[in-house]
């Protein structure tokens, strides 16, 4: 008896030890990323013109939307400042960080009246857009959605194109703001159901569920197995 009681006690750790691993496992998909807050933001936008704190734009086509802007500045004196983000501080959108960040950044309407500053959050692909008064007389409120809601969306909406997504951005604002004509948003066949690589809010809770539903199983299968082996130990030995 003895030796049998002692083979329920090694199958019951190693049910418990599968048991632990598979809560540990299903806690670490489950924990949502550190959200981004305005704090954890430069105080200054000195010389940067793309902020991809989401790690979304490769090297090159950065440097290219870098040297578009830095040349826009120097023949218009307006800035334009792209800026990435992964997961947003709860209660927060897109828009208001894009309007706290210009402001963290550009103190005084003074300050603000040449800016532009475009935020994109890669969790939820929305976007938000802040344009200074001077800037707003070229860049004005209709084309400033279109940018954000057409230009920088069709490639989203395409496969998550970000790095497309920002050039053609970087072109349509240089040519507004350079003062020559508006090449328009691209076209889009919004009938047309694209593949997404990232999961809906009910996609996310419908796995989430399932993780729930596994830890539960587990739990069960790890008090009852135990419990069926040992009893019919003892009615074999009986």
């Amino acid at each position: 008896m003895s030796k049998s009681f002692g083979w329920f006690r090694q199958l019951a750790l190693k049910l418990y030890l599968m048991l632990a691993i598979a809560l540990c496992a299903t806690q670490a998909m489950a924990a949502p990323a550190l959200a981004t807050g305005i704090y954890s933001m430069p105080q200054t936008a000195s010389s940067t013109w793309v902020l991809d704190e989401a790690e979304q734009i490769s090297r090159l086509n950065e440097g290219k939307i870098e040297s578009a802007l830095k040349q826009l500045a120097q023949a218009t004196g307006d800035e334009v400042r792209l800026v990435t983000i992964h997961r947003l501080d709860y209660g927060e959108t897109a828009q208001t960080f894009a309007d706290q960040l210009i402001e963290r950044w550009f103190p005084s309407v003074e300050a603000q009246a040449n800016q532009t500053v475009i935020v994109l959050d890669d969790v939820t692909n929305n976007m938000g857009i802040r344009v200074g008064e001077n800037s707003a007389e070229m860049l004005t409120p209709e084309i400033a959605q279109s940018v954000i809601g057409e230009t920088m969306k069709v490639p989203l909406l395409r496969g998550n194109q970000y790095n497309q997504a920002f050039l053609n951005a970087t072109d349509r604002l240089v040519a507004v703001l350079s003062g020559e004509t508006d090449p328009g948003p691209p076209e889009y066949d919004n009938t047309v159901d694209t593949d997404r690589n990232f999961a809906t809010a009910e996609e996310t809770e419908a796995t989430r569920g399932s993780s729930t539903t596994l830890v539960v199983v587990l739990l069960i299968a790890a008090t009852v197995i135990p419990m069926a082996t040992y009893y019919w130990y003892i009615s074999a030995g009986g």
